[in-house]
């Protein structure tokens, strides 16, 4: 266990040593059952914490605002449209101006060719730890959730294999940070990772690289596949979820135009029932449903993605209170 984790960052899990995530997750379930057993851990009273939304949420403010309401300190809402972040704020002057209101700063930004950038331009400047909630490249707190399910759900991760695949969704070009950081985070921990998409729609070359030298070093393995049924075969865990083809183009009704050819990469019955019989269904939600996922699949005995939405809350807390002490 790593005991003096105070002051750091977590953009990305890449960041952090294989100890250092043991750590948080170690703490997460700890917390987990304090808060089912009702032992309260007010570990931060009196601290406090800025969330800047670039983008709405509602898992991911709903979160952070319960664990530091939980770990007894307070959580402010900051908006960037109804703010002077709007009017000309820059990147160094909210780290160093809300570095010194709070003791930690939360942003979430997946602005692309942006996103990423402006969470380590406020982190340069800040004198406290800045989280990313999610920008363009890295979503780190949804994919240690995701970890921790897994391993609740079937133990040791080692071995097993996970599906990371695309799936046709009509709402938005969504970001690469969910499945870039699963092929990051699972290759560490010496899961069998699968990545499936069709070809218009892959991941940043440098993350890609990452994730297969990750899985090198933990006796994983990591392999791209194109056949949205192979990747599905003999699963332990399946992950498909949409996101947009930003590397092919940037234009968001191409975009939709390139994905319409695709629109049978849905997660329905008979794909799951190719997977081992005790597979595993996630996501880390909002689904488009009956166009991503069936309701038979989301809703079904395999589906676990309640217990993995209320995951975000335990591992947030974790790292909040190993950091902002």
């Amino acid at each position: 266990m790593q005991t003096d984790l105070r002051g750091r960052d977590l953009i990305t899990t890449q960041e952090w040593t294989r100890e250092e995530l043991d750590t948080v997750l170690d703490v997460a379930f700890r917390l987990k059952r304090e808060r089912a057993l009702g032992i309260p851990h007010p570990l931060l009273r009196d601290k406090t914490l800025a969330m800047l939304f670039f983008y709405s949420s509602t898992r991911t403010r709903s979160s952070f605002e319960a664990g530091m309401a939980q770990l007894g300190g307070h959580a402010a809402f900051i908006e960037s449209r109804t703010t002077q972040i709007a009017h000309g704020d820059t990147a160094k002057e909210i780290g160093e101006i809300l570095g010194r209101y709070f003791d930690a700063i939360a942003i979430r930004n997946v602005d692309w060719q942006i996103g990423n950038r402006y969470i380590r331009d406020v982190a340069e400047a800040s004198r406290v730890p800045v989280f990313n909630m999610q920008c363009d490249i890295y979503h780190p707190f949804q994919v240690l959730a995701d970890l921790m399910t897994i391993i609740e759900k079937k133990g040791d991760p080692r071995g097993k294999t996970i599906t990371v695949s695309w799936a046709y969704a009509a709402s938005y070009q969504k970001p690469l940070s969910v499945p870039q950081s699963l092929i990051l985070l699972m290759t560490r921990f010496g899961m069998n990772v699968r990545l499936v998409h069709p070809p218009e729609f892959q991941l940043m070359p440098e993350i890609v690289e990452q994730a297969r030298e990750n899985a090198r070093r933990s006796g994983g393995t990591f392999e791209i596949m194109d056949d949205f049924d192979a990747g599905f075969r003999d699963a332990d865990v399946v992950y498909p979820k949409s996101w947009g083809c930003w590397l092919t183009t940037e234009d968001p009704e191409e975009s939709a135009r390139i994905a319409q050819k695709y629109t049978d990469w849905i997660a329905d019955e008979r794909r799951l029932a190719l997977a081992k019989e005790d597979v595993i269904y996630m996501h880390c939600l909002p689904a488009d449903r009956n166009i991503e996922v069936t309701d038979a699949v989301i809703d079904g005995p395999h589906s676990v993605v309640y217990d993995e939405a209320e995951n975000r809350l335990h591992v947030q807390k974790a790292v909040m209170a190993l950091t902002m002490r």
